[in-house]
């Protein structure tokens, strides 16, 4: 199966206005979902292979469950639940839901089977195509939920090929979740710079549009001059880093940063292996060699920092990278950008500068860590009732990722997007931008 042949229904617009273009988008974004899982087997959608990654199963229901608990109930209160004990088994941290499997647990979920899953999904899928036709367009409370629903899922298709990743780098056998294509390759693109001059620049959503909680209220920032890097570090680079002993310069490193990597022994990022010095990493093709101009990914934000340090230079803040990416035209992250849709499943070396200059890879191949802690917005205030629990209430110890990366959703990412993990999460597709005081 060729890569590009996975998204037979990608979830992305333009979409019909009203209810016939929430009807078309909602059953892009289910689709998408279900075609994701289609090269596996029952078997490997049951997989857990640490607490951090759910089954790929559990993510087809919790999806599903979001829309049952947070718009049928709410809209349709007769229409009973497909399982009443669904509630409990694909709730993932809402507190005011009500009681939750343990997420270490969820790889024990045998039963209900992947076939009743997609049961479950088929009949939740046609209540809401009903209620769609009859609140869809008239209802602002119903449409702002089914956006966030729809934008929800989004996130679980990048987490269901992350979690997948994982899980097949788990066997011995290293088993690809697809055939790798042999399309050519970018040539690289030159180290350079841009430099911004700072100054008063607005960042957060701006109210038009989705966006989730955590991206607003819009506001003001001073921003000192800065350069941002034009692409992202490759893997060759941070090769480099690797072999002047990187891993085994304390000074480089943040203290809690050199303690993880002392204790879990860490030496490269996650799923690179040395064989007779030669460096090679598991992909979602299977093990593969280097792609030394590919971005590196798979670091964590401590690996990230001690890079950077390692280099001169530092991680950009979370106003500066959006205030750069705030200049760039849309369709950089849009038709340029490597996402879901190109079908590559892996970070692509930097392409061409854009016409205007300026940097490459803002969006898409990897996600890239900020310096900034994950923290709320000046006036922020999370969403009323549950669904309020979706992001507020992680503002502590994590940092932000901008962009997004090769497995993200064209239309799930802009400019004001906030991504946010522990500092030594790396099973996501994070990679590392550099920055630099002007």
């Amino acid at each position: 199966m060729e890569p590009a042949c996975l998204l037979t229904h990608p979830a992305i617009g333009p979409y019909a206005a009203g209810q016939a273009g929430q009807h078309d988008r909602y059953d892009a974004v289910r689709a998408t979902s279900t075609a994701l899982a289609a090269p596996l087997s029952p078997e490997d959608c049951q997989v857990q292979s640490m607490p951090d990654c759910s089954p790929v199963k559990w993510h087809l229901a919790h999806t599903t469950w979001f829309f049952e608990t947070f718009l049928l109930t709410r809209f349709e209160p007769s229409s009973p639940p497909f399982h009443p004990q669904y509630r409990m088994l694909f709730n993932s941290y809402y507190n005011a839901i009500g009681a939750k499997h343990p997420r270490p647990q969820r790889g024990l979920l045998s039963r209900p089977p992947l076939a009743e899953v997609l049961r479950y999904r088929q009949h939740v899928d046609d209540a809401m195509h009903a209620l769609i036709s009859r609140l869809g367009g008239n209802d602002p409370a119903f449409d702002t939920l089914l956006e966030l629903g729809l934008n929800h899922e989004q996130q679980h298709q990048e987490l269901i090929l992350t979690d997948i990743k994982h899980m097949l780098s788990a066997n011995p056998l290293k088993p690809a979740y697809v055939a790798a294509g042999s399309p050519a390759l970018p040539p690289a693109t030159p180290t350079g710079w841009t430099r911004y001059a700072g100054g008063i620049t607005r960042v957060g959503h701006d109210g038009h549009g989705f966006g989730f909680d955590n991206e607003g209220p819009a506001h003001d920032v001073l921003l000192a001059p800065f350069h941002l890097a034009d692409r992202l570090v490759t893997q060759d680079e941070y090769l480099a880093f690797i072999r002047d002993g990187g891993y085994k310069r304390p000074e480089l490193w943040l203290s809690l940063g050199w303690d993880l990597i002392c204790a879990q022994a860490w030496r490269a990022p996650l799923y690179w292996e040395e064989e007779q010095d030669q460096w090679r990493a598991f992909t979602l093709h299977g093990m593969q060699d280097l792609e030394s101009q590919a971005p590196v990914t798979h670091v964590s934000y401590f690996e990230a920092d001690a890079y950077a340090r390692w280099a001169g230079v530092r991680l950009p803040r979370e106003a500066e990278w959006e205030h750069a990416a705030r200049q760039l035209a849309e369709d950089t992250f849009s038709e340029r950008a490597n996402m879901l849709e190109n079908g590559h499943l892996d970070p692509r070396p930097a392409p061409s500068a854009n016409g205007s200059g300026g940097p490459v890879q803002l969006f898409g191949d990897a996600w890239e860590w900020t310096s900034s802690a994950y923290d709320a917005y000046p006036g922020f205030q999370p969403d009323a009732g549950a669904v309020g629990e979706y992001n507020g209430k992680f503002m502590c110890n994590q940092f932000v990722l901008r962009g997004g990366s090769c497995v993200t959703p064209r239309d799930h990412i802009r400019p004001s997007y906030r991504n946010f993990f522990p500092p030594e999460a790396r099973w996501q597709f994070s990679g590392i931008r550099l920055a630099r005081d002007a």
